[in-house]
């Protein structure tokens, strides 16, 4: 037992320091335990396979979908409407809708699901996303207190309750204890969340950000959106069948075939599409309903449209909001290079460069100096130290970084592929969001809540959310899935040395001769400090009886104590983790081991001294 506690106590001197990875921590913990026997090594590994841990991951890759897809954005866009320029509405919005989620949701579910929501909103804002993750974590589990279903300690104690032949507590018993804990969060949170949160610096990489152009910043520079027209082929066009050679489009109207978009048969109005992005090659042949984006002079593209009748996509009604004159990036992109002065290309007219023959890239732009040449690019000669703005598939692109002697490619291009969304696919990652939710809050679904986040995941995968599969796999943070599976078993330690059960029933039992309250704050604070190192499920199945027992001895009614064991199992805040929900953000938010404890250890002192009070009130003793 002693050993256990001087692993444990170690562990968390050094997750305070910080000077250590804590997965790398967590992992060392786990190994003495091995090692030691303390733990065999089932025992030990056991939390890899902990449908928690399992959870967590299906749920990193539904929150990178929710992102990938623009999805993130959508929503966020529409929270901004009704927040406004205001900052405080704008967190009170966030607590409270994610509070108001988790009460039917697991607050893991809800975290991912909010994350790369909340990640969208503090980048339109202007506001540090560290400032909101972490209330984000706590108000998951602040809202888990309003429902039965809301935390598994609540249903521990209902259990408990009626095994005991009480009256079972209805489904909006909680109610008024989880309005009371938002509150208390709010008021709390708020000024911490500002003056430790706040503070945080980003992740050190903003002047290189700085130097890397964004896609919208390239567009915007060569004012490639001011020069593009889009123009839909008809089935009567003359052009059907015909190739982009065939038709001399350069020459004749001084114009610059972008790329072409085409969908697939029947597509139009359905959920599940299917877009097909094409560079604009000699022998491309167009089809009816096919895209073609072209830069130059507005009144040559009508020309062209008329000549050939072309449909503008902005007249067409069945494309709706997606009829603006913008480029999107899906499987084509664009990138700068810098031709070196010793170049083979120095001199060399673009036709004869050979970019689209050896590397299928088109040049659709060249800056010197500070001049910007859009139009005659074929028939340009190059120069030392010329900027290219070149376009091509995202793979094409990525090759140009084997010829380092000729140029150098500005920035990180496929890094900038990454941040792409495929918009055209978020009607069906939110049908897939709400499927895995009705399937996790809706009993009559004979699904388990980590199967259907499994589910959730794999169709993000299938269906084509996530440009690739290597994509999703990149939105899982491993150290925190690291960390709470090498955490999870310190609980099985602690209970198989009898460590838990020593320290609940010597700190209950010693209170039991005191007033009432006293009583109440001591299951309350043993309970919440157990739950840092124990799940708090388990933490709950361990009190609950303790509690109960010690109500009845003293003559008072259990149900205030059973509420204090699933308050303090619930809102354990001072600790990375304690719960998953505090694991999921802390990488996104950059936080420290003591981060936790300067925000959420007064959050969970102060929501204990409130409710050992407030408690008698809506259970009397």
């Amino acid at each position: 037992m002693l050993t256990t506690l001087i692993i444990l106590a170690v562990s968390a001197v050094f997750f305070a320091v910080g000077k250590i990875r804590s997965d790398v921590v967590a992992l060392c913990a786990l190994i003495l335990l091995i090692v030691l026997g303390i733990l065999t090594p089932e025992e030990a590994l056991s939390g890899f396979s902990n449908s928690v841990v399992i959870m967590m991951v299906g749920l990193f890759v539904v929150g990178g979908a929710i992102f990938q897809t623009g999805l993130a954005k959508m929503i966020s866009g529409k929270i901004m409407k009704l927040a406004g320029d205001s900052e405080v509405r704008l967190f009170l919005m966030i607590i409270i809708t994610t509070s108001l989620i988790g009460a039917f949701v697991s607050n893991t579910g809800t975290v991912a699901l909010m994350l790369p929501i909340v990640v969208s909103l503090a980048a339109r804002s202007g506001i540090n996303a560290s400032r909101l993750l972490m209330p984000l974590a706590f108000a998951s589990s602040l809202g888990g207190m309003l429902t039965l279903i809301g935390t598994p300690p609540n249903l521990v104690i209902q259990d408990t309750l009626t095994d005991a032949g009480y009256e079972p507590l209805k489904f909006f018993s909680f109610f008024p204890v989880g309005v009371i804990a938002i509150i208390v969060g709010i008021i709390v949170m708020l000024p911490l969340s500002k003056w430790i949160l706040g503070k945080k610096k980003g992740d050190g990489n903003d002047n290189k950000g700085n130097r890397a152009k964004s896609l919208d910043q390239l567009v915007e520079e060569y004012h490639l959106a001011d020069k593009l027209s889009r123009c839909i082929v008809t089935p009567k066009s003359k052009i059907v069948g015909k190739t982009v050679a065939d038709l001399d489009i350069r020459n004749r109207y001084g114009l610059t075939v972008l790329e072409i978009r085409r969908e697939q048969k029947g597509q139009k109005h359905r959920i599940i599409k299917k877009v097909s992005q094409k560079l604009a090659g000699p022998h491309t042949q167009l089809q009816a309903d096919d895209i073609i984006y072209l830069t130059g002079e507005k009144e040559q593209a009508v020309k062209f449209a008329q000549d050939y009748s072309l449909k503008d996509i902005a007249k067409d009604k069945q494309y709706g909001s997606s009829a603006h004159n913008g480029l999107d990036f899906y499987e084509i992109g664009i990138a700068e290079i810098v031709l070196l002065p010793n170049s083979r290309l120095v001199n060399r007219l673009v036709l004869e460069s050979g970019f689209r023959s050896k590397y299928g890239l088109n040049v659709i732009g060249i800056r010197r100096k500070n001049e910007y040449i859009m139009d005659g690019i074929g028939s340009e000669r190059l120069h030392g130290g010329d900027v290219l703005l070149v376009q091509g598939t995202w793979d094409n692109i990525s090759q140009l970084n084997r010829e380092e002697e000729n140029w150098v490619v500005l920035g990180q291009p496929l890094a900038e592929a990454e941040k792409v969304t495929l918009d055209y696919k978020a009607p069906l990652a939110a049908i897939i969001m709400l499927l895995m939710i009705a399937m996790m809050v809706f009993d009559f679904i004979p699904v388990a809540p980590v199967t259907a986040v499994m589910i959730a995941g794999v169709l993000m995968v299938l269906t084509g959310c996530f440009r690739n599969v290597e994509a999703a796999y990149k939105t899982i943070n491993w150290e925190s899935i690291v960390l709470i599976a090498a955490m999870l078993p310190m609980s099985v330690a602690l209970e198989k040395t009898g460590a838990s059960t020593l320290i609940s029933h010597s700190l209950v039992s010693g209170l039991g001769g005191y007033s009432p309250y006293i009583l109440l704050a001591g299951i309350y604070f043993t309970t919440s400090l157990l739950t840092m190192f124990i799940s708090n499920t388990a933490t709950a199945v361990l009190m609950a009886p303790i509690a109960l027992s010690s109500a009845t001895e003293l003559s008072l009614s259990p149900y205030p104590f059973l509420f204090a064991v699933t308050l303090g199992a619930s809102m354990c805040f001072a600790s990375p983790f304690s719960t998953p929900p505090n694991a999921l953000v802390m990488q996104a938010g950059r936080y420290t081991f003591m981060d936790y404890v300067k925000v959420g250890l007064p959050l969970q002192i102060i929501i204990g001294i409130v409710m050992v009070f407030a408690l008698p009130l809506l259970f009397p003793f």
